[in-house]
């Protein structure tokens, strides 16, 4: 009798690592993470639980090729015939964190999916790569251009974990963050608080990512010249 991942004549194999992988994120997209389990993967694969585990030994080993998975392409982002060493880096970095981004927003919970691995495959290591490039090539030595990559990725990930979570709906009918801050910034007792309420309740996540993306930008192009 063939196992559960064996194919048998004329049909294609039932489980395989890049079919694991996909079927894997499209169950992330429909019940998130919290609810991400082998068991469940393996229900929706129509295999035994037991069957993954000839691919993935762990759930984090599952969860860290899915996060690889998220950043294909990535390091084409930065790959324009027109864009050479002497043009505006910033810009470039800029590029490649923004599309960092969209890509870990493509699919739910996919910041915290990235940002609990360590994934060391191509698409990881090639936009990795391609930053250092973009940095080393207008003339940042080796160890600034480690700790501004780090800087960069943490940024991305960690700015898209929160508007990932402010996204997330609530469950409880409550009111939304946004609703609470504005009830508990008391003008009375916080006036320069509620003087910026309306920016820092606004919901145009991507203008405040380019702000802060920004910043990290101007400090950067201080260390060029410093």
């Amino acid at each position: 009798m063939s196992s559960p991942s064996t194919p048998t004549r004329g049909r294609p194999a039932r489980l395989d690592r890049d079919r694991t992988v996909d079927t894997a994120l499209d169950l992330l997209d429909e019940v998130g993470l919290d609810a991400l389990t082998m068991r469940r993967l393996a229900d929706a694969m129509d295999v035994q639980a037991g069957a993954l585990y000839r691919y993935f030994a762990t759930k984090d080993d599952l969860l860290t090729a899915m996060a690889e998975r998220m950043l294909a392409g990535l390091a084409a982002t930065d790959s324009d015939p027109d864009t050479d060493g002497d043009g505006d880096w910033s810009e470039r970095l800029a590029t490649l964190a923004r599309a960092m981004r969209t890509a870990l927003l493509a699919r739910r919970d996919g910041a915290r999916v990235y940002a609990g691995t360590h994934a060391t495959g191509p698409h990881t290591l090639g936009f990795a790569e391609a930053v250092v490039d973009v940095l080393r090539t207008a003339g940042f030595g080796e160890e600034d251009a480690a700790r501004s990559l780090m800087a960069l990725a943490h940024f991305t990930i960690g700015h898209t974990l929160e508007e990932q979570a402010a996204l997330r709906p609530s469950g409880d009918g409550g009111a939304s963050d946004p609703e609470r801050l504005r009830l508990a910034a008391e003008p009375e007792r916080y006036p320069q608080l509620a003087a910026v309420l309306p920016t820092l309740t606004s919901g145009d996540f991507a203008a405040h990512f380019d702000f802060g993306l920004s910043l990290l930008l101007r400090g950067l192009r201080a260390l060029e010249h410093s």
